[in-house]
């Protein structure tokens, strides 16, 4: 089998999974790395920050596969701020690493601003992109959202906030901007007070955690705006993919919402892909790529 390191350096092919929070980017993300000698790089401008991994959703290293992550958890300092420009330079760096392995880069996140800009940047004119939208219609992603929501109380993300609980911190900086951090700001400030009663507590934690499903509602509506705009205003040709049944079912409880996933979403996705690489291998009169597990 050929060699496709000098043919993706020549080409800088680089595939882009773009959506809405909760879409199943990330998901979709390690399915095609399984499948393609991939490297993927987080787009998601909070969890570039290190902790709160519950509250900002971070996909755990036992499910990443074996597959390299780059971006996730690189921010020591939760004050930082982590600007467009930084998100630049370190996406940056990670292809060429990337590149030079003659791996594909997967750039995976909703900080579509972020996106907009590195694309903007002359990014076109050394790269060849490919864009995957992983859409889900609204009424069920939100239903879907408040679901996700409450696994992550379930799974602890009121213990987590409260040990990164400090009080008069800035919210509006750094990884306390994460959707669940400033919510709970106002019962971490009551929960220990004497003169508030055990049910008052419990009734601001639970407003709290409503807030939090709200703001996730308002986020996947601003980051589907984004993305509107990139496809309708700015000319940004995206394969999109209409992931609702599959959420449906999920939501539905239904036992066949996993193969429907490879029917839907994984199975045209890696069609996408290859019809992608293959046109690198058709520039360059090279007519072997390198897969991973044989597809």
């Amino acid at each position: 089998m050929a060699n496709t390191s000098s043919t993706l350096a020549e080409k800088k092919k680089v595939l882009f999974i773009m959506g809405a929070t909760g879409t199943g980017k990330t998901k979709l993300s390690i399915n095609l790395g399984t499948q393609f000698l991939s490297q993927i790089i987080n787009s998601d401008k909070i969890q570039v920050y290190k902790g709160l991994d519950i509250v900002t959703n971070k996909v755990p290293e036992s499910e990443r596969c074996s597959i390299p992550h780059h971006m996730l958890g690189i921010v020591d300092d939760p004050d930082y701020d982590f600007t467009v420009n930084d998100f630049c330079k370190h996406v940056l760096e990670a292809l060429d690493l990337i590149i030079e392995n003659g791996h594909l880069p997967i750039i995976v996140g909703g900080s579509n601003s972020y996106l907009q800009k590195l694309v903007d940047s002359a990014f076109c004119s050394k790269y060849d992109c490919c864009f995957i939208w992983t859409d889900v219609s609204l009424p069920i992603l939100f239903q879907y959202l408040d679901k996700r929501v409450d696994e992550m109380v379930e799974e602890g993300l009121v213990d987590e906030i409260r040990e990164f609980f400090v009080p008069g911190a800035n919210c509006e900086v750094g990884i306390r901007r994460a959707i669940g951090v400033p919510e709970l700001n106002y019962y971490f400030e009551i929960e220990n007070k004497k003169d508030i009663d055990k049910a008052q507590k419990e009734n601001i934690l639970q407003e709290g955690i409503k807030s939090i499903k709200q703001n996730t509602w308002k986020l996947a509506e601003n980051q589907l705006s984004k993305i509107h705009n990139m496809v309708n205003n700015l000319g940004w040709k995206m394969n999109k993919i209409d992931s609702t049944k599959v959420f449906d079912a999920l939501l539905k409880g239904e036992e066949d919402y996993k193969h429907l996933h490879q029917e839907i979403v994984v199975k045209p996705c890696i069609e996408i892909v290859n019809t992608f690489l293959e046109e690198t291998t058709q520039a360059f009169g090279n007519t072997n790529i390198k897969y991973s597990n044989g597809v």
